[in-house]
């Protein structure tokens, strides 16, 4: 074996290495969004998981990714166990598509798919546009580096060491462990088949060899998930063991299985198949899916099994008194494609923290109770700290590959963040009120103290619907919030013409009357604050929303 066939092969695995994560990032930056939509929207049950599993994997044709993505969802709660096993069991199969794809080797219409993918990404303006640009030249970059991994392994079969070695690999241990540290290497099963798939088709490795290197290639598969979860809560840890236990498991069986009857499934399969590469696409696929109906009975005991080995729970944090990210930070599992839903759910609760606090500074207004005063402050210290943090956050994930549709919402997100903050800036600046009320022993009128009373009720209720509509897209609010926008605007006019009355009739001191036109200006404003907040993510309903209410 000389060096030119070593350098051959190097290059082919390289731009096979490439094509393929090209293609792979194209999808998901094109698609991330939606796919993840459906993860969320048709996991309720083990069946339904199972079959979002294949197809979610099958698209991005990456069963690590589709992986590492659910051990993010159930680190940040978003998914149970339960729920993340059946589409780690679907992602299983899922995988066995891109050997598929191998098998029938497009390699002579690579070239087709290079030039269309290289005009698209050159030439297309439209980013999602760009992105299928991307996966059609990956797709094509892909198989010209099989191609050039095929010719340089056809030239092995001239070097007689390199034969003998490769055929005479029959310890079905040794096949298996290669196939394990090779997948933990490459960090993907799909490669590492595909490899094997070339090499069985140049003849220089025995089929059944090639059954036990791919068992050993469903192990290898697991480090990426496992490694994703090392930083992760308890539960992201047995989520990621969930994918490893189906598979040690798995080969387990069939490794005990190959042992007694492996020519007789060889012979199988063969018939089944047209040459040696469709054998291992085909051998890779009838294992998985065989795996699957035999342990899928038993998922609640895998589940279960997770806990014995990893036993215990976090420890509980009040997420809501203590400077402390629930959803994003250092016990977070980081992936690009759930990066923005994490976002939005700290938001949320950033966003509760802050209309809490408005009823707390309101009531501290009226009650001048001093452990309302100074909760309103220590609160008002936490949502500062929650608006710093998740606004590294987001300048964090900006600069990643996050999917088109998460990078367009970024920015609103942003404004999101300070328009929660800003929430907070006017609790605070109500209980400074109660603090001068306090100091001064200003009275403040009945008829004041309930106009204040509606007015906080309509505020409360625009608050509480956009907030909904943002953070779960609930679009049955959006006339509600228009409609309460209108009300708290009109309201604002009037409580500020019966102020005045009250003043010229000296139903009412100067220093009661300026803080009751600063709340009153400053519940409007919040109301403001939350349309932004409802109408943030898409910006077409923003600006018609923000026409119809300047209209009226």
């Amino acid at each position: 074996m000389n060096a030119t066939i070593i350098l051959e092969l190097a290059g082919g695995l390289g731009l096979f290495l490439f094509g393929m994560s090209l293609m792979s990032e194209g999808i998901e930056k094109a698609a991330g969004a939606k796919l993840r939509g459906i993860l969320g929207m048709f996991t309720k049950n083990r069946f339904m998981g199972t079959l979002v599993g294949i197809l979610f994997t099958g698209i991005i044709q990456s069963s690590s990714a589709c992986t590492v993505m659910v051990v993010s969802f159930v680190n940040s709660g978003l998914m149970s166990l339960t729920q993340a096993a059946g589409i780690i069991f679907g992602a299983n199969i899922g995988t066995t598509i891109t050997s598929q794809l191998v098998s029938f080797n497009l390699s002579k219409i690579a070239p087709v798919f290079v030039l269309g993918g290289v005009l698209v990404v050159m030439f297309c303006k439209n980013e999602t546009i760009k992105k299928i640009g991307d996966i059609v030249l990956g797709f094509g970059v892909l198989f010209m580096g099989l191609s050039g991994m095929s010719q340089s392994m056809s030239g092995l079969k001239e070097s007689p060491q390199i034969v003998n070695a490769l055929t005479g690999m029959n310890h079905p241990l040794l096949a298996l462990l290669l196939g394990v540290v090779a997948t933990s290497i490459i960090q993907s099963s799909s490669v590492t088949v595909s490899i094997i798939l070339l090499m069985a088709n140049q003849g220089l490795l025995d089929l059944s060899i090639c059954l036990y290197v791919i068992i050993g290639c469903n192990i290898g598969a697991c480090s990426s998930a496992m490694i994703a979860s090392l930083s992760g809560k308890k539960n992201a840890k047995r989520a990621a063991l969930i994918h490893l236990l189906f598979n040690v498991i798995g080969t387990i069986i069939f490794f005990i299985i190959l042992q007694f009857a492996a020519d007789p499934i060889v012979n199988m399969i063969s018939r089944i198949s047209s040459d040696n590469g469709r054998f291992v696409a085909n051998a890779h696929t009838i294992i998985k899916v065989i795996q699957v109906i035999i342990l899928f009975p038993f998922s609640n005991l895998l589940v279960k099994l997770t806990y014995l080995i990893v036993p215990g729970e976090d420890v509980k944090v009040n997420y809501r008194d203590s400077y402390t990210l629930k959803y994003i930070g250092d016990k977070v599992v980081f992936n690009p494609a759930t990066a923005v839903v994490e976002v939005i759910n700290e938001l949320e609760r950033m966003a509760d923290l802050a209309g809490e606090n408005l009823n707390r500074a309101m009531n501290a207004l009226i009650t001048l109770d001093q452990d309302d005063i100074d909760e309103v402050f220590e609160v008002e210290k936490n949502i500062d700290f929650l608006n710093r943090a998740i606004t590294n956050y987001m300048v964090k994930i900006n600069q990643s590959t996050l999917p088109i549709e998460d990078l367009k919402s970024i920015g609103a997100l942003f404004h999101v963040a300070n328009d929660i903050e800003r929430v907070g800036d006017h609790a605070e600046n109500i209980v400074e009120c109660a603090i001068m009320r306090k100091e001064k022993n200003i009275s403040i009128s009945k008829e004041a103290q309930i106009e204040l009373g509606k007015m906080l009720d309509m505020v409360n209720d625009c608050y509480r619907f956009s907030v909904e509509m943002f953070a779960h897209g609930k679009d049955e609010h959006m006339q509600k919030i228009i409609e309460l926008e209108d009300k708290i605007d009109l309201m604002e006019r009037e409580l500020q013409k019966s102020h005045v009355r009250r003043l010229t009739n000296n139903q009412c001191t100067p220093e009661a009357g300026m803080i009751f036109s600063d709340i009153v200006s400053g519940l409007e404003r919040i109301g403001d604050h939350a349309v932004n907040i409802a109408f943030s993510i898409s910006e077409n309903e923003k600006e018609s929303t923000r026409e119809k209410v300047n209209e009226n």
